[in-house]
This record gives structure tokens, sequence and C-alpha cells, in this order.
């Protein structure tokens, strides 16, 4: 799940999280995100790192029509929702001879986290996104360094994450979870608030098997994008 430490929300700040909806706009789309503290805690609520990850996708920075797509620990799957929504942009507007042709293209979205968390994300899911482009997005379960067989080696042009650099424990099995997701052209793009020493730990892990760099900072919400690729073989020479 997408956790983050609990005495960030102290205070004022933590009545938002307690209200049963959070409302964007991103896409063109109105998308309200249903939030669930009681019941699932901080895997169930929209941090700021969701917030800005998907404002730097819909800048255009990354190309995203076409291509195929997998959150990690989505939580309330607002990234996901909204790299839908941009992936899937022509199949909204488009003739339906062209929605055809499109539906049977590779693009597509998986939206992941473990298995606890699936019905509340599908639910998200299935209320912000149009009927006829639900088929090209999955909601699949996928536990870090544990249920890989259930994905092709390679399998995703684009790793997005939020907020999912934060458990030291998990850092392994997160690398490795990376690891097998990428093809040498598959780009990775982590937001997250730099909290901790572990926090900095985990890029420097990160940097020993991929070509790490920071792309995008929002100073209002102190939240940094990472993109990270694989390591060109000549570059470990």
């Amino acid at each position: 799940m997408a956790l983050v430490p609990y005495e960030e929300t102290a205070g004022v700040g933590l009545q938002k999280f307690h209200k049963p909806l959070a409302t964007f706009s991103f896409a063109n789309h109105r998308i309200q995100i249903r939030q669930d503290w009681r019941q699932l805690g901080v895997a169930a609520v929209v941090w700021d790192a969701a917030i800005v990850l998907s404002t730097y996708l819909e800048m255009g920075a990354v190309e995203l029509r076409g291509c195929s797509a997998v959150e990690l620990g989505a939580g309330t799957g607002l990234v996901g929702i909204v790299a839908a929504l941009l992936v899937l942009k022509p199949l909204l507007r488009s003739p339906v001879l062209v929605r055809c042709i499109l539906l049977l293209s590779g693009a597509h979205v998986t939206i992941t986290d473990r298995k606890v968390a699936l019905e509340f994300l599908k639910s998200n899911v299935q209320a912000n996104l149009p009927p006829h482009i639900q088929p090209k997005v999955v909601v699949k379960e996928l536990t870090w360094g544990q249920n890989l067989g259930s994905f092709s080696p390679g399998e995703f042009d684009l790793i997005l994450g939020a907020d999912i650099i934060y458990l030291e424990e998990t850092f392994t099995d997160l690398l490795q979870t990376l690891e097998h997701l990428c093809s040498n052209h598959s780009v990775i793009l982590l937001a997250c608030r730099i909290r901790y020493e572990r926090d900095n730990n985990f890029l420097a892990m990160l940097k020993r098997q991929f070509t790490v760099s920071k792309v995008h900072y929002d100073p209002e919400k102190d939240v940094h994008i990472y993109k990270a690729q694989k390591r060109n073989q000549r570059e470990d020479l």
C-alpha cells in the first residue's frame, strides 16, 4: 500500500483525510475519490505526492498515449485513474471505428495494491472512468517481491509510484519489483517527500540498478519526482 507517516497529519491537516470524498479535476474530468481512513487508514486517503504526480502527468512531460502503464501501491487509485484517462485519451473522443481499433492496441493501465485494498481501489476506479475505457484498465493484486509471476518481465512502458518509499523493510522487495516490471526502455516515475534519511537510502539503492534524476519539485507541497531507467550495460563497464 501507499504508506506514509501518521505524525505528519497532526492538527488541522488531518481533517481532510476524514472527509469521505476528495474531488479533483484532471484530464478534463471531475474525479471524486472515496476515502476511508477508519477502515484502511493511510492507504485510503489522497496524499500530496499523488496530486503532484497526477499534475506532472497532465503537464505532458511524459508521452502517455498508447503506452502500457502500471501504478504500484495505488491506495485510492488517483494516479492510476489520471494515467488511464491520459493513456486512453484517444478513446474518449474518437469515432466508434477508431475506438474499436484502439481497444485492440497495446495501450492499457494496470493499477495495483495488496489484496486487502483491492475492493476499495476498484470502487474508485469504476466510479471515475468512462465505461468504454474500463476494459483497458485492470485492478490487480501486487505484493512487492512476491507474486511477480503474475506479471510478464518488462511488461510496462511506464511505472508509477506516489509515496511508496517509506517502509525500509520493503525497499529490497520494491527494487526487485521495479527490476522485474521494467524493460530497457521503461520509465519509472516516483513521487515522494523526503522525510527521513532512509528515504535517501532508498534512492541510493535505486541508483545502483537504475539511472536516476530528479525531474520535478513542488515547493508548496515539498514533493519531489524522480525519473529512473534501467542502466545501459555499457554504463556499467
